[in-house]
C-alpha cells in the first residue's frame, strides 16, 4: 500500500468549504438576526458539520476501500430501512413540504443524501463483478435498474425529486460507462421523459415550478418569485460584484438565500470573477478525481471514485443551472458550499473515501 495522502485535494475541499461558511454566513446574517436573534446562527450550525466533515474525511482516508466492497450489502439495506422510516409520520420531519429529514434538536439529518452514497458503492459492487453480463440487458442492467428505481420511488414518496433526480443520473452515467449499448440508453431517456411529464402532471407544484421557469413572470409572487429574484441578484454583480457582504437580494427578497440559491449571493457579492474561480474550482477537482479513477488497479474503485466524483458534479451542475435559469427549480443544494450538514457531510465522506483509492492505487 502507497501511503501517500493526496494533500492537493484535501486541501481544495477544504477550500471550497470553508468559502462556503464564509459565503453561508454573508448570505443568512439578515435572516438568521431577524428570525432568530442571532446572525451566526445557521454558519454555527454548519461549522459543526463541518468539523465533523474534516474528521469523517480524515477517517475514511485511513480506511482500506474494500472494505465498503465487502459491506456493500448492508450499506444499501441500512439506507433503505432509513428511507422507510423517514415516511413514517412522528419519526421523519416535515420541513419545507417534505417529509424527507429526521430532527436532532434544531439540526436536521437528510437519509435520501446518504442513500446516494450507499447506492453508489452498491451499483460499483456490482457492475464491477458483472463485467460480462452488462452487455445483456436482461441479465446486467434489469437486475440493477430494478434496485435503483426502488429507490427513486421511495425518495419520491417524500417527496424530494431534485435528490432523486441527481442519484437516477449519477447511477446511469455508471451505467453507461459499464459498456451498456447507447440504444438502450435512447430507449430508457424516452421512458424517462414520459416519466417526469408524469410526474409533474401529478403534483400541481411542479407543474407550477415549469410554467415559473418558462416565464416567471406569469406569478411574480409566487412560483417565479425565487428565480426573478436570483437574476436580479446575479444581473449587478458585474465583473467584480458588489462587495462583501453587500449583496441587497438577502434583504428578505431571495428566500433563504444561504441554501439552494447561494450562488446568486456569490455572484451578486464577487461578480463574474466569484461565478469563474467557484466554476473552476469545481472542474478541478473533478480533473484531480478523475486522474485517481483512470489510474486505479480494479474496477470497483474506478467505478467509485468515478461515480462518487460524479454525483458531485451533476449536483452543482445542477444548481448552477437552476440558479441562472436554465432549468426549473429542483430544490438541489450546491455540494460544500450550500447550508445543510447532511450534503455537506456526505460530500466530505466522499472525498474521503477517494483519498483511500489515491492512497492504494
Amino acid at each position: 500500500m502507497r501511503n501517500k495522502f493526496d494533500y492537493i485535494l484535501f486541501f481544495l475541499c477544504i477550500a471550497i468549504a470553508t468559502f462556503g461558511l464564509v459565503m453561508i454566513y454573508s448570505a443568512s446574517s439578515i435572516w438568521a438576526e431577524y428570525k432568530f436573534h442571532d446572525p451566526y446562527k445557521f454558519v454555527k450550525a454548519q461549522a459543526l458539520f463541518f468539523v465533523v466533515g474534516i474528521l469523517l474525511m480524515l477517517v475514511l482516508s485511513k480506511v482500506d476501500y474494500h472494505l465498503y466492497f465487502k459491506k456493500a450489502n448492508v450499506i444499501l439495506l441500512i439506507c433503505f430501512l432509513l428511507l422507510v422510516f423517514v415516511l413514517i409520520p412522528g419519526i421523519g420531519t416535515v420541513r419545507n413540504g417534505s417529509r424527507s429529514w429526521f430532527g436532532i434538536g434544531s439540526l436536521g439529518i437528510q437519509p435520501s443524501e446518504f442513500a446516494k452514497l450507499g447506492l453508489i458503492i452498491y451499483v460499483s459492487k456490482y457492475l464491477a463483478n458483472n463485467k460480462k453480463n452488462m452487455r445483456d440487458i436482461k441479465k446486467g442492467v434489469f437486475p440493477i435498474l430494478t434496485v435503483i428505481f426502488a429507490f427513486f420511488g421511495l425518495i419520491m414518496l417524500e417527496p424530494d425529486f431534485g435528490t432523486a433526480m441527481v442519484i437516477v443520473l449519477t447511477l446511469v452515467v455508471m451505467i453507461f460507462i459499464s459498456g451498456v449499448q447507447i440504444s438502450f440508453f435512447v430507449k430508457i431517456g424516452c421512458l424517462g421523459l414520459i416519466g417526469i411529464v408524469i410526474l409533474i402532471l401529478v403534483a400541481p407544484y411542479r407543474m407550477a415550478r415549469i410554467v415559473s421557469f418558462l416565464n416567471p413572470w406569469t406569478d411574480p409572487l409566487g412560483s417565479g418569485f425565487q428565480i426573478i429574484q436570483s437574476l436580479y441578484a446575479i444581473g449587478p454583480g458585474g465583473l467584480l460584484g458588489q462587495g462583501f457582504m453587500k449583496s441587497r437580494q438577502k434583504h428578505f427578497y431571495l428566500p433563504e438565500p444561504q441554501t439552494d440559491f447561494i450562488f446568486s449571493i456569490i455572484s451578486e457579492e464577487f461578480g463574474f470573477l466569484g461565478v469563474l474561480l467557484v466554476t473552476a474550482a469545481f472542474f478541478f477537482l473533478f480533473y484531480r478525481v478523475l486522474k485517481i479513477s483512470l489510474h486505479t488497479t480494479d474496477l470497483f474503485s474506478k467505478y467509485l471514485s468515478f461515480g462518487l466524483i460524479f454525483g458531485i458534479l451533476i449536483q452543482a451542475s445542477l444548481n448552477l443551472m437552476v440558479v441562472v435559469g436554465l432549468i426549473p427549480v429542483t430544490g438541489v443544494t450546491l455540494p460544500f458550499l450550500s447550508y445543510g450538514g447532511s450534503s455537506l457531510l456526505v460530500s466530505m465522506a466522499s472525498i474521503g473515501i477517494i483519498l483511500n483509492i489515491s492512497r492504494q492505487n
